[in-house]
């Protein structure tokens, strides 16, 4: 099966020479399409950074990255843009909500960017926080709404488009216990869906979710490890095996 994502021996050099510091050293991922991966790592493990990667926010110093068969190690600004827009739905820590804006037009404004028309947006933003279980909420704002229910927003705006690929960059790291657990249980939901679902985490207890685990240190994946999972969350994907690669 051909992988929807592809880092082949990936490096991210900061600083070159006597002083570099690898963020990625030579880093070689595979992702395929309708996979749910956790990345875990602690802080300055290049778990940020593969994310950045992974999500055409930044680009190899050295190695080859492939998008749906597409190398997009050096394509422009402009093109990557165009990528990012179609293909990854964003999901960050941070909200990133305009606070002058209700929910709906929160949901609505990248469609708007992307040219889509008035009605035909307001249907798919309607949808998305629908799919979120915000449709009672539409007209608050921010302000009005809890953290839980922000964050379900920001998943909304993240989903409307239907993009094929979820990228979430701790996206419970905000919230509390049970508003958390309700991120996590729509990121299953969506995944259930068809969704690729990316989740980037410190947190072992939140990684465990995925159906796989991908361990980063010091620029390096040092394991790549299956989830066992009851049957509620079984995949078509086959599971691959427990990989230590310290």
């Amino acid at each position: 099966m051909q992988a929807m994502i592809q880092l082949v021996d990936v490096f991210k050099i900061y600083v070159p020479g006597d002083n570099e510091v690898r963020a990625l050293d030579g880093v070689s991922l595979s992702i395929h399409d309708r996979e749910f991966v956790a990345i875990i790592g602690d802080s300055g493990s290049g778990k940020s950074t593969l994310m950045n990667m992974l999500g055409c926010l930044d680009m190899p110093t050295q190695g080859d990255y492939y998008l749906d068969n597409r190398s997009v190690t050096h394509m422009s600004d402009d093109a990557l843009s165009v990528i990012r827009n179609q293909q990854i739905g964003f999901i960050f820590q941070g909200f990133n909500l305009i606070p002058t804006m209700n929910a709906l037009e929160n949901v609505e404004l990248p469609l708007l960017y992307r040219g889509i028309p008035r009605e035909k947006r307001r249907l798919m933003a309607l949808d998305a926080l629908e799919k979120v279980g915000l449709s009672g909420r539409i007209h608050h704002k921010p302000a009005q709404m809890s953290g839980g229910q922000q964050q379900r927003v920001a998943i909304a705006r993240a989903i409307a488009a239907k993009p094929p690929i979820i990228l979430a960059d701790e996206p419970t790291g905000n919230l509390d216990s049970r508003s958390g657990k309700d991120v996590l249980k729509i990121l299953k939901e969506l995944w259930k869906d068809g969704k690729t679902v990316i989740l980037i985490t410190h947190d072992d207890k939140v990684a465990a979710q995925a159906m796989r685990v991908v361990r980063v240190h010091d620029g390096r994946i040092i394991e790549d490890s299956a989830v066992q999972k009851e049957s509620v969350y079984q995949s078509e994907i086959p599971l691959r095996p427990i990989i230590n690669l310290a």
